[in-house]
């Protein structure tokens, strides 16, 4: 190879971003010391997808060893249609779905990407997530079935009486096979990726990574976490701020996979839950901490999950992706 040659991408990174701001820029810096130490082992092409963000996150960006593909769509198109718009922008083999709010290191990318594509029945794997204090957090989670996603909306989960989302009770030191990885940190095969349609863009944010993964599983790819790749992430970044959008897109998404997995039955059950127990649990909770605005925004939230459901109902139930 003569020097200056450029390496055909290897990895393409997806960044979706929603003011994003100063964690954009910490993560796109980790990238660019991660591809300095790489070198030719693992050539990147990072595409940065900005949804309509009002913070000045595309300002003052760090510079990339190949520079840096920027889409500033005109409005929030959410996550699931962003990541796919990132996507279409590469055409390497494999995929990372990377947050703001994380950042990573050569040997994440190349430890990843090995166990990705050394096994021809992995078809996605996930990384160890560490907090800011390096705790690591229990991200991985369980595929959600029609009695958990109504018992978790009634709290029974934290009877014992079903089980969490959450697999909190492994600590997630050790490689395995599980049912979904975050998408904070998501690698996948481009093949199967394109077979899957991508991301299901009905949900606007949440559940898209659940989605996914379970249609990988039904397509017979294994998901896998990796205990030896580590990666440092904030969590809740770029959507801390807006409680009130970030509790009906929640509410809206686990309506949404409900009735695309399980049936509308399920969904309308999950309905019911929502405005007769999640939105008063909430409000219950906020009062007792004595906090008015906390509970103005439960009430928003629920005014917006209210206003979103027509629409919901036309578009809920199977798909083809």
């Amino acid at each position: 190879m003569t020097s200056g040659t450029i390496m055909p991408p290897a990895l393409d990174v997806v960044i979706v971003n929603w003011n994003g701001g100063a964690l954009l820029r910490a993560c796109l810096a980790s990238l660019a010391t991660a591809e300095a130490a790489l070198g030719d082992a693992l050539a990147l092409r990072v595409v940065v997808v900005d949804n309509a963000s009002t913070d000045g996150s595309l300002a003052g960006l760090p510079p990339l060893r190949h520079g840096a593909t920027v889409v500033a769509n005109p409005d929030n198109q959410g996550f699931g249609r962003a990541c796919n718009a990132g996507a279409a922008r590469g055409e390497a083999a494999a995929i990372l779905f990377l947050n703001p709010d994380a950042r990573v290191t050569a040997e994440a990318l190349l430890g990843a990407h090995a166990a990705l594509m050394a096994d021809e029945g992995t078809g996605i794997v996930g990384a160890q997530l560490l907090d800011e204090a390096g705790a690591v957090q229990r991200a991985c989670a369980r595929r959600p079935t029609a009695r958990s996603l109504l018992g978790q909306a009634l709290l029974l989960d934290r009877a014992g009486l079903v089980p969490s989302h959450f697999m909190t009770e492994w600590d997630h030191g050790e490689d395995r096979p599980v049912d979904q990885v975050m998408g904070a940190f998501l690698m996948i095969r481009r093949p199967l990726f394109a077979a899957l349609g991508g991301f299901d863009e009905r949900f606007f944010v949440y559940y898209e990574d659940v989605d996914l993964c379970a249609r990988a599983w039904d397509a017979g790819f294994a998901v896998r976490h990796l205990a030896g790749i580590s990666v440092r992430h904030e969590g809740q970044g770029t959507t801390r701020a807006a409680k009130a959008h970030r509790l009906a897109c929640f509410l809206e998404s686990q309506i949404r996979y409900a009735a695309k997995h399980h049936g509308r039955a399920t969904a309308l059950a999950l309905v019911a839950t929502a405005f007769c127990a999640q939105v008063p649990l909430r409000l219950v909770q906020a009062l007792a901490r004595r906090s008015v605005g906390q509970a103005g925004e439960v009430l928003r939230g629920a005014g917006m999950l209210a206003r979103r459901l027509p629409g919901l109902a036309r578009s809920a139930g199977p798909s083809p992706r």
